[in-house]
């Protein structure tokens, strides 16, 4: 039918679909892309305005139409009311629009402005699933309400000029521009997995679907799951998808269900519907806390929470009556896979029992050969799938009634345990020299236990075997973990032994100026420091792991196992290997500490216990990541941001977004190692509130609870010298992070009262908001502000600042001041400059100009030159920027 919608009071004729998803209208019914789309789920009532006319009213805009008669009018009011009503009555299929809809919507993979020829303006355009769509702006976006989508199935994606590419239909081509050839770059990768998502096969899903408790994710019930785990042999949604990624392929491996159509081999079809999510979730998912589950709404640091817990630590599963027996596990497996008991197989592999253990049958050496010989092609399918996955899981949570009692000797570099202390044959031997690594294990262990105890350790061997052993109380095990590590140490590293060690072991390691050769030392992690003893019998300087600067984790392909590095990583990295980057006064002697390990299981605990105990552990100051002058990182990101991207009018008295607040602080607080704030991403009085709710939540507070009154009685002081001394006494009683944090905030609040002109954020204004804060009080008295005021005012004194420091200082705040008049001024942005880099050599051919702002940090500028000169960073690329300063003579 034709109708016209309202265009300046003036009707124009225009052809109009409607579908399931769409009320659509174009230029003529030849046309394959619409003018306009509403959204069906949209609609909330369709009704009549006169002759031939209705009215479609959304949640945001009405559009009215004028049919060819009331006969047609009535048809179209009817159909759309029918459609409607159906839209809401059933669980809405999901459309690819804006989140701003009341249908349940997907993300978009991507979106963003683009320039599309043929239209005056920029168009907001959203990458979502198998479609693209366009809207007029980004308001429309959240509103829903579009110009037109275009199904990727018949679309092609070709880069035409460096921010140019066109996206070809056979009906029309869309010829888009980017604001940089990054941006291209981005988008064209987005719109091929588009394409490529529309044209993948579901044939593979709906077979699988077939199970009931396939259609829904099996970690957070998103309804119909597009991706699996084909080691887990579960089904999962996109979102969980990729946090599965992250746990990396040693423990899960994760395909599509639609698009990797080679892996999806008939028996791994029939694997999948054997099994069911039910199944799979009977043994990793027995025992989850409800207060620990995720659900479709979950974000992704709580799916990512969860995924380890669940697959990586192993917390929820149903442990096998063997665990912790590993000849007893081998042998359970060899006779489960001659069966069809798939959740046998399954709790024995990821309990422990090894996918390759030999059977002690010369004909079928491995589960995998019984497995073949007895027919059984699904045990062989699930077996292959899990050659390479992670076995058995550490410190895993056990009831004290699962352990088996054994009488233990050490004697002679043996560790032997019997049936009892009457037998003279032991079950098993632990030769000390093949021991590798020592873990004395918190209360965790012996979990679910009326009493719950400390005294458990771990052994782990050269075999990568482990062995849990438990006693009666925390000092008697502590007893034997001293005695076995007294067998095994190497006698030059002896001095470990007089640590309150958690884990304590051999690894090999690289440091110092020369990163050719690693070299055997032992390591010993108490607390959150790391102490390291070379062959020679060295102690180097034990390494702070609070105040590292760098620690990041990358996967290994040719060993399949992962190794921290930061900076710096060697080009070809050992099977496990720990880069640790201390504060710089300590990297004069080793400015980088490459620590690898030869073995998975024992260094996979080695890499999860120096992440734990380089983050923060609790809630007051010491227990934070610390940077080199002892003051939390979080207390510095904040500081920093503030301090670079605005101190505007009313900042600290205006409040930022509660929501943002929260999780900008939980970030911080998590890992504020890996956080940059960013102007554009985050706003300055987010990042304020965070940092004023910081202080007010620290446990102890800043002032601490020993001294807190102790500040407020200093304020009766009339006497202003006297005043300053007791304050400088009391300075000096603190602890040192304390002090070095008090100090940092304070000059940071003298920088602001410096541009109280601007800010309105005088002396006395920051003392009424901060006054509260840092010592936790109701602010009903002036004592917590004027300690802060007296603080700022007397700043030099009190923190005996020397002129050194305060030219420092103040050279500071005049170039903060000169950014912001020119940024004021509207000729630069604040900190821009031009500065010539070169790429490897310094020749004329090399040369590259680049504006540089003042946030561009020197990984976004590595790529920039990378970019322009079309370069593709490859895996194993480590690619460095250095600053030099040259004096060029006249």
């Amino acid at each position: 039918s034709f109708w016209s919608p309202p265009r300046s009071y003036i009707y124009q004729k225009r052809w109009v679909k409607l579908d399931a998803d769409y009320l659509r209208y174009f230029d003529s019914e030849k046309d394959t892309y619409s003018k306009r789309l509403i959204p069906v789920s949209s609609i909330s009532r369709v009704a009549s305005v006169g002759d031939q006319k209705f009215e479609v009213i959304t949640n945001n805009r009405n559009f009215v139409f004028r049919a060819e008669s009331d006969a047609d009018r009535n048809e179209w009011i009817w159909t759309l009311q029918q459609i409607a009503e159906e839209r809401k009555s059933k669980a809405p299929e999901r459309t690819l629009m804006s989140s701003a809809t009341d249908s349940a919507t997907e993300p978009a993979d991507k979106s963003g402005f683009l320039e599309l020829r043929g239209f005056k303006h920029k168009l907001f355009v959203v990458v979502a699933g198998d479609k693209v769509f366009l809207y007029k702006n980004a308001e429309d976006y959240r509103l829903g309400i579009g110009i037109t989508y275009i199904e990727m199935n018949v679309g092609n994606v070709k880069e035409v000029d460096r921010r140019g590419f066109d996206l070809t239909t056979p009906f029309r081509i869309f010829s888009f521009s980017a604001d940089s050839e990054q941006e291209k770059e981005e988008w064209v990768e987005a719109m091929q997995q588009s394409i490529a998502e529309a044209l993948s096969n579901s044939e593979v899903a709906e077979r699988i679907w077939v199970v009931e408790s396939n259609r829904f994710c099996a970690d957070c019930g998103s309804p119909k799951p597009e991706w699996a785990s084909i080691n887990l042999c579960v089904v999962i949604c996109k979102r969980c998808a990729g946090e599965h990624r992250g746990l990396g392929p040693g423990i899960t491996k994760v395909r599509s269900l639609k698009m990797d159509r080679k892996v999806w081999t008939e028996e791994l079809i029939e694997l999948f519907q054997q099994f069911g999510n039910t199944m799979a979730n009977q043994f990793w998912a027995a025992n989850v806390p409800p207060s620990e589950a995720i659900s479709p709404t979950s974000g992704s640091q709580e799916r990512r929470r969860f995924l380890i817990a669940k697959y990586r630590e192993g917390k929820y599963r149903h442990y096998h009556p063997l665990f912790g027996n590993q000849e007893e596990l081998d042998r359970a497996l060899c006779a489960a896979v001659t069966t069809s008991d798939l959740a046998e197989t399954q709790a024995l592999l990821f309990c422990g029992a090894s996918v390759t253990c030999d059977t002690g049958d010369p004909q079928c050496p491995t589960p995998l050969a019984l497995a073949e010989r007895s027919g059984q092609r699904l045990q062989m399918e699930f077996l292959l799938h899990n050659k390479t996955s992670a076995r058995g899981l550490p410190s895993a949570l056990l009831c004290r009634a699962e352990f088996s009692r054994r009488w233990c000797t050490l004697q002679d570099g043996v560790l032997s345990y019997y049936e009892n202390d009457r037998n003279a044959v032991p079950n098993g031997e632990i030769r000390v020299d093949e021991i590798v690594c020592l873990l004395r294990c918190s209360c965790r262990a012996w979990h679910g236990c009326s009493d719950t105890q400390e005294g458990t350790f771990e052994v782990y061997t050269e075999a990568e075997r482990l062995y849990l052993f438990g006693l009666e109380s925390p000092d008697s095990a502590q007893e034997w973990l001293k005695s076995i590590a007294k067998s095994f140490v190497h006698p030059r590293a002896e001095e470990l032994l007089a640590l309150d060690f958690e884990r304590l072991g051999r690894l090999h390691y690289k440091g110092g100026l020369t990163l050719e050769r690693a070299q055997e030392g032992w390591f010993a992690l108490a607390g959150s420091t790391l102490h390291v003893c070379s062959e020679d019998g060295r102690r180097q300087e034990p390494l702070q792991l609070r105040k590292l600067q760098e620690l990041c984790e990358c996967p290994c392909p040719a060993a399949g196992t992962s190794w921290l590095g930061g900076r710096g990583c060697p080009s070809n990295p050992a099977p496990g290997c720990t880069e640790l980057l201390p504060p710089a006064e300590a990297r004069h002697a080793g400015r980088t500490l490459y620590i690898q390990g030869e073995r998975k299981l024992d260094f996979l605990g080695w890499v999860h216990a120096i992440q734990k105990a380089a983050g923060s552990s609790g809630d007051t100051l010491s227990e934070q990541q610390l940077t080199e002058s002892d003051v939390p990182l979080l207390v510095d990101r904040c500081i920093d941001y503030i301090t670079q991207c605005g101190t505007g009018q009313g900042i600290y008295r205006k409040s930022g977004q509660n929501s943002k607040t929260t999780s900008l602080l939980e970030v911080l607080q998590r890992d504020a190692r890996r956080v940059r704030l960013k102007e554009g991403e985050h706003q300055v009085d987010d990042v304020a509130n965070t940092l004023k709710r910081f202080f007010r939540d620290l446990g102890d507070g800043l002032f601490t609870r020993r001294w807190a009154q102790d500040w407020l009685w200093a304020t009766a002081l009339e006497d202003e010298e006297a005043k300053v001394g007791e304050y400088r006494q009391l300075l000096a009683a603190l602890p040192p992070v304390n002090r070095a944090t008090l100090k940092a905030l304070i000059n940071h609040l003298f920088r602001v009262q410096c541009f109280s002109g601007e800010n309105q954020m005088n002396t006395h204004n920051l003392a009424i908001v901060f006054g509260p804060t840092l010592f936790q009080t109701d602010g009903k008295d002036y004592k917590a502000g004027r300690v802060v005021e007296d603080l700022i005012s007397h700043y030099v004194e009190i923190f005996n600042v020397n002129d050194l420091e305060m030219k420092k200082q103040q050279d500071e705040i005049t170039a903060i001041m000169k950014m912001r008049e020119a940024s004021s001024s509207g000729t630069q942005q604040a900190g821009d400059f031009i500065c010539t880099v070169y790429l490897e050599e310094k020749k004329t051919e090399t040369e590259q100009h680049v504006k540089i702002p003042a946030t561009m940090t020197a990984e976004e500028l590595t790529f920039e030159i990378l970019d322009r000169r079309k370069i593709v960073m490859k895996e194993k690329d480590y690619w460095s920027c250095f600053e030099v300063n040259e004096r060029e003579e006249a």
